[in-house]
């Protein structure tokens, strides 16, 4: 009988740990922040979102959520997601409004992109009541993929390549803009373009580092660290070698990068299309467990924890993009976080989801002291 029980103890010791061990599995899946679709069905393919602050109407710090996408569409919510304000830009209404930078519910930014001048840059500083257009441009070959603000008077755009380089555009008090000078910047190999997917191939970081990334060819990222006046480029091993593959998303927390993309015309192939570096941008490294796919769009939701969307589901990685797990199964092109309990991702059809964050996780803040890291994911 002795020996009965102890046989039977060490049959079940593996039965036990087993299940532990799935129930801990289990467990952290369903602490992971998840996605919940909040609203769907507007005419339009949703491709930019941002997340700032306001003042309730008790004065008291609250989350407004502005959106943008193709057929002229803005969209603004002033209450958590719960409805939604539908705006307009006179004359704006076939637009593809690819990227949007908000300060607060009444100062916003927003983008097209198109050949020549339906590539436009507007502002409105009363709530999207009217938009000033303040850039664009008859060039043959104009076209703007992003754009990034790190205050509410300085931004930046980038557009694909004019003459051999890619177009940096800079206003430095919220009215005017310019292009800065490309002779310091390396050429642009044939065909490299970069990605208008999410508003999210450009990034900067404390004011003097900007970043923006590239597909076609190859997969590259440039680097200025003076603000946009000199440049330097960098291969990485996201997938490339045909007009839809490449870099599509740049996260940057100081000097630790994370790239998404790959090809969206494979969107389920899920190699090659996630890497990290940890020199800002020198060296890269494929992520040792990729996202399920293609994806366009990557935000940091604090110093170690990032989290991923693209059109056939969205991804977290708590290490800093070296290993990514799946969350979700949404149809979602880019994504803003404001901190760790308000995120938004935004879609085809006018989807709109917010983050549910069931493990209320802290925010583990690594910045360097007194950093300002912006990316066009959010504000």
């Amino acid at each position: 009988m002795r020996d009965m029980r102890r046989h039977l103890v060490q049959l079940h010791a593996p039965f036990l740990i087993v299940l532990a061990a799935a129930i801990f599995v289990r467990a952290a899946i369903k602490d992971r922040p998840r996605w919940t679709l909040q609203t769907s069905g507007i005419d339009t393919n949703l491709r930019g979102v941002s997340v700032a602050e306001f003042g309730d109407p008790h004065q008291a710090p609250a989350p407004v959520i502005w959106a943008s996408g193709s057929n002229g569409v803005i969209l603004q919510s002033k209450d958590v997601g719960k409805t939604w304000q539908r705006l307009g830009v006179q004359g704006g209404e076939t637009l593809d409004f690819r990227s949007i930078q908000a300060f607060d519910d009444q100062q916003a930014y927003v983008m097209s992109s198109g050949d020549g001048d339906k590539s436009r840059i507007y502002k409105t500083t009363n709530a999207g009541a009217t938009w000033q257009l303040q850039y664009t441009d008859q060039r043959k070959g104009f076209f703007l993929d992003a754009l990034v603000c790190t205050s509410q008077i300085e931004c930046r755009a980038v557009g694909d390549p004019i003459a051999g380089k890619f177009v940096i555009l800079r206003t430095q008090d919220g009215e005017k803009w310019e292009q800065l000078p490309t002779d310091q910047m390396p050429a642009a190999l044939p065909n490299e373009g970069a990605f208008a997917a999410s508003g999210t191939c450009l990034a900067i970081y404390n004011y003097q580092d900007v970043y923006f990334v590239t597909g076609g060819p190859a997969a590259r990222v440039f680097h200025s660290g003076n603000a946009g006046y000199t440049w330097t480029v960098n291969r990485t091993p996201i997938a490339s070698g045909n007009a839809s593959s490449g870099i599509f998303s740049i996260a940057v927390w100081g000097k630790a990068l994370v790239i998404v993309g790959g090809d969206y015309k494979d969107p389920d192939r899920p190699y090659r299309a996630a890497a990290y570096s940890q020199d800002a941008g020198k060296t890269w490294t494929l992520a040792a467990q990729q996202p399920g796919g293609f994806r366009s769009a990557v935000a940091w939701v604090d110093g170690v924890t990032l989290a991923a969307a693209g059109p056939n589901g969205e991804d977290i990685s708590e290490d800093g993009g070296i290993h990514w797990k799946h969350t979700d199964s949404l149809n979602l092109n880019a994504l803003a976080i404001l901190d760790v309990s308000h995120g938004w991702a935004v879609g085809a059809k006018g989807a709109i989801a917010q983050t549910e964050n069931r493990k209320k996780y802290q925010i583990r803040d690594e910045r360097e002291p007194g950093s300002d890291a912006v990316t066009q994911q959010g504000h």
